[in-house]
């Protein structure tokens, strides 16, 4: 049964036996795990990885089995699904366990997943899509954050907050935090308070760093890389940036396919882009074709996913960068 995630409120309506929640959105997931389903739950937690589900499979549907008719509700949460978790879901099914209930937390999955067709078919199963958030679903929510908190904010300092969120809901959720603790000790907030306290000026680097590179300026790359001490925790961070930029270039790509112009593209997308950033948007269209954005999104996902688990992830990160 598919769901919208406005509707998360529906799962309180009846108990179901897993539910799949699957798509880019992280921070808006997290948001409503919290609201929706952890909420008023009293019983017991489990939080895995499907890479442990997989390699514990038989051990942890055993417990389940074995579990008494008085013991706690369970939940268990499995995060870095993929369609490889599908023989666990199936046999976890098959058998019928009422006292546990599981939720799958996956990236994207394609309209020819296994996963996603099997949650999207069953009723006793929920699926739930998490689309990236725009300016204007970010731009809501912080508005909404900051009317509750009484907070006042320039149109021109929430936009720049916005746009260094990196689309990223958890993220502008993090910087709201800071604004607010701030707002408790100074009534009147600044720009300067508010570039300070934020992210914005380490930010910065990481988006010179990441759109110098989509416009194969490599003199200023290499610059970048050799004047800023980047360490194995900002790997994350550059990649999600690196994502994000090179989706944008990927629509904007489709768009001059319309257009015929890359001037006609820039123009007409949204949310739109800063009139400082034009010249160099304008090299990474000409750049790249189609095709290369495509292969290198998916370059960017693959590394991302290998990085959580390298002690020396800003290494395999420089390399890519480094590399065309």
């Amino acid at each position: 049964m598919i769901i919208k995630s406005f509707e998360f409120e529906k799962i309180k309506s009846k108990n179901y036996k897993s539910i799949l929640l699957y798509g880019v959105n992280q921070g808006l997931k997290d948001e409503l795990i919290k609201s929706a389903i952890l909420k008023d739950f009293s019983g017991e937690i489990l939080k895995y990885d499907e890479s442990e589900v997989i390699e514990k499979s038989e051990i942890i549907l055993e417990s389940f089995l074995n579990g008494s008719l008085f013991d706690d509700q369970k939940l268990i949460l499995i995060s870095r699904c993929s369609n490889k978790i599908y023989p666990f879901i199936e046999k976890f099914l098959e058998k019928d366990i009422s006292q546990a209930m599981i939720v799958l937390n996956s990236e994207n999955l394609d309209k020819k997943s296994k996963l996603r067709a099997l949650y999207e078919k069953s009723k006793d199963l929920i699926c739930v899509p998490f689309y990236e958030d725009n300016q204007q679903s970010l731009s809501i929510f912080a508005n909404k954050y900051l009317q509750n908190k009484n907070i006042k904010l320039s149109r021109e300092i929430l936009n720049l907050v916005i746009e260094r969120s990196q689309g990223d809901r958890g993220n502008l959720k993090n910087e709201l935090h800071k604004i607010e603790n701030l707002s408790l000790s100074k009534k009147n907030i600044s720009n300067e308070d508010i570039i300070n306290i934020t992210n914005l000026a380490e930010n910065y680097t990481v988006f010179e760093l990441v759109d110098n590179y989509l416009a194969k300026n490599q003199k200023k790359v290499s610059k970048i890389i050799n004047e800023n001490n980047f360490v194995n925790d900002d790997s994350i961070i550059i990649l999600r940036t690196l994502l994000s930029r090179s989706k944008r270039l990927l629509k904007l790509k489709n768009m001059q396919n319309v257009n015929k112009s890359i001037d006609d593209a820039i123009a007409v997308y949204k949310p739109p882009i800063f009139w400082k950033e034009k010249d160099i948007v304008k090299q990474q269209m000409s750049n790249w074709s189609e095709d290369e954005v495509k292969k290198k999104i998916f370059e960017i996902s693959n590394l991302e996913i290998l990085i959580k688990k390298n002690s020396s992830s800003i290494n395999l990160v420089s390399d890519l960068i480094s590399n065309y």
